[in-house]
């Protein structure tokens, strides 16, 4: 009686670069991987689709019910929002099928923030006078209040701010741990109870600012009507309708949209020199 199968053991393949991606060691560095995007957001698919990355798609569970106020600086709250995304997808795959666990699981996290008005109106009166906190732009709540924010927004500037988290394992002597690049957590997270992981705090982040035009309220109104941006952080969508309420934008165009993609890939290139072992069989 043979206690060994001779059966053989075929894990699965896994291929999410496609073939119009530029031949760039970063991509490359993907070919063969199982990438996942912790994200059912048909944007950010489409992005990374565009610069010629398919990862699988599998939406985190993670609620998103971080305390806004409980960050100091406003812009870590979308990169520990995305942190908390990916080590959630990442633990519950391996869980489901640890022969076959991520080599990247991807997540992202974007908000939109008020911002100072630009020119004279943004200098304080005194030199010790606080300009005052960013807020954070939720999605309406109806028409109304979509209309409320739009009147708000009209002829100013808010900023839109994408935190990336990434998670990947390596290969460390002696034995096996999973090294977590996490970008900007401050505190470790809860280690998967038999993988002991060293958790390394990371960050990567971008920012752009919007500038509205000084639209006509009837243009504001029949946005508002259209319902394009009632499900959007800030009430509208640059790559829809709501570009005709957007005199220009300063920073990455697709970060408004909701992946920085740059960025990102330019990111992986900093994992590659600084991770000898990043993503290596």
């Amino acid at each position: 009686m043979s206690f060994f199968s001779s059966k053989k053991v075929e894990l699965p393949t896994h291929n999410p670069v496609l073939d119009h991606a530029l031949n760039v060691p970063a991509l490359q560095k993907l070919v063969g991987k199982r990438v996942v995007l912790a994200s059912n957001s048909p944007r950010r698919r489409d992005i990374l689709h565009s610069f010629g990355l398919a990862p699988e798609i599998v939406p985190s569970t993670f609620e998103e019910t971080l305390p806004f106020g409980g960050f100091q600086d406003p812009h870590e709250y979308p990169v520990a929002t995305a942190t908390h995304k990916a080590v959630e997808v990442y633990e519950r795959l391996v869980r489901e099928n640890p022969d076959d666990a991520p080599d990247l699981v991807i997540a992202a996290d974007t908000v939109v923030l008020t911002h100072p008005p630009e020119g004279l109106s943004s200098t304080p009166r005194f030199a010790n006078e606080d300009p005052g906190p960013q807020d954070i732009l939720e999605k309406p709540r109806d028409k109304e209040d979509n209309l409320r924010m739009l009147l708000d927004l009209n002829g100013g500037v808010c900023e839109v701010v994408t935190g990336v988290s990434v998670v990947f394992p390596v290969l460390e002597a002696p034995g096996y741990r999973i090294k977590y690049a996490l970008l900007d957590v401050p505190t470790p997270l809860r280690a998967h109870a038999d993988r002991r992981p060293l958790v390394i705090p990371r960050s990567i982040e971008e920012r752009t600012k919007v500038y509205f035009a000084q639209n006509e309220p009837s243009l504001l109104e029949a946005y508002a009507e259209n319902g394009e941006g009632r499900d959007r952080a800030g009430g509208f969508a640059i790559q829809g309708l709501g570009g005709m309420l957007v005199s220009k934008i300063e920073g990455d165009y697709n970060n408004v949209v909701g992946f920085p993609a740059a960025s990102f890939f330019k990111f992986l290139d900093v994992l590659m020199e600084e991770e000898v072992d990043f993503l290596d069989d």
